[in-house]
């Protein structure tokens, strides 16, 4: 692993003296390759540094063990626990920053919430799920804008698409693909009776035109006027937009923006990342197919994650974590799940890399 690390901390040096390169500085696109591959090995090298410091302190501090001078060998004694678990908690990190990358990780994501089981009260979870992530991107200090969005017969949502961009959107959101189910007594509900319902969530990540090329010839367009709660007509002009794309059958439609163009290039960024989503997906299986069958494929027809308000309880059942507090994580306090289903895939990823257990469905 040293030897890796040494080779990764010359490329770093390498590339940091170019950015004081005037070739590279005149060239604008050279200039943003090698500065976004900088950035993209700066936590390792500075992890890989402390690592470094911490084991030339461990070999001094060894050697005062054999002191003849009883207050250095105090010192040592004193020091060494904490010198040999700074030591394994940046090792730890360390191996989970060498783990291959996934080139998703920094895109942008398109979120879609549709209604599932369960009729109006789905509707509502929807809309509640909806405003947990926004509040939790808005946290985060990423953009959130509502691409499309239809409402419930009794309020709620049926289905929404919402973009959200910054930092490592989609590394973050990418374990959240799939059936959420709620349990809890409905406020229609007179008898107390506790429904089940469900929705799904899925999480795609935004394709750009390098990405996927679509084909003006086949896409058909069509024109509408915005609708809003009830189906009302909201514009007075035909600004909502519908894309179907031919080849595949995919619908996408966009109608927030009193613009016909603004909501056009909204649409074709979804449509792109749904034509991403089947390309990836379908490399994956081609890839990966006896791997994915041992360990679940993490479609969305799966049901990952349990939202019980009785017993104030949310469980993942993919990864055994059960936490409380549903009114917090309902309002944005959702760190410390996304940060364990990121943490338990890691794991699995490095188990699978380091030939101690299978490879996880996602890496």
């Amino acid at each position: 692993m040293i030897d890796k690390l040494e080779e990764v901390e010359r490329r770093f040096e390498r590339l940091t003296a170019d950015l004081s390169n005037p070739d590279i500085l005149a060239d604008t696109a050279k200039l943003q390759k090698v500065s976004k591959e900088r950035a993209g090995l700066e936590k390792l090298v500075e992890t890989f540094r402390g690592y470094r410091k911490v084991l030339a302190d461990l070999d001094e501090v060894e050697t005062w063990l054999s002191s003849s001078d009883p207050d250095e060998k105090a010192y040592a004694k004193e020091a060494l626990p904490g010198l040999k678990a700074q030591r394994d908690e940046l090792e730890a990190s360390l191996k989970i920053l060498l783990l291959p990358k996934d080139p998703n990780d920094e895109k942008n994501v398109i979120l879609e919430i549709r209604a599932g089981a369960g009729g109006d009260e789905a509707a509502l979870f929807a809309e509640e799920v909806m405003q947990m992530y926004l509040r939790y991107a808005d946290r985060r200090g990423w953009k959130a804008d509502i691409l499309d969005m239809s409402a419930g017969n009794a309020g709620g949502v049926k289905d929404a698409t919402v973009t959200l961009s910054g930092d490592a959107v989609f590394s973050n959101l990418k374990y959240e693909s799939g059936v959420h189910r709620v349990q809890r007594v409905p406020a229609t509900e007179t008898q107390g009776r506790i429904h089940t319902s469900t929705i799904t969530v899925s999480v795609m990540p935004e394709a750009e035109d390098v990405d996927v090329q679509v084909n003006p010839a086949d896409i058909e367009m069509q024109v509408m006027r915005s609708t809003g709660s009830g189906g009302q007509s909201v514009n007075t002009t035909d600004s909502a937009v519908r894309l179907i794309h031919k080849p595949s059958g995919i619908v996408v439609k966009c109608q927030q923006e009193k613009s016909q163009g603004k909501n056009r290039a909204m649409a074709m960024r979804m449509l792109r990342a749904k034509l991403y989503e089947i390309e990836q997906e379908r490399i994956r299986n081609e890839r990966d197919s006896m791997r994915r069958g041992q360990v679940g494929t993490g479609d969305r027809s799966e049901k990952i994650r349990t939202y019980n308000f009785p017993q104030d309880r949310l469980t993942d059942h993919r990864i055994g974590l059960t936490v409380h507090n549903l009114p917090a994580i309902m309002v944005g306090n959702v760190d410390e799940v996304i940060t364990a289903c990121r943490t338990h895939y890691q794991a699995e990823a490095l188990k699978a890399q380091t030939g101690g257990g299978r490879p996880p469905s996602e890496s």
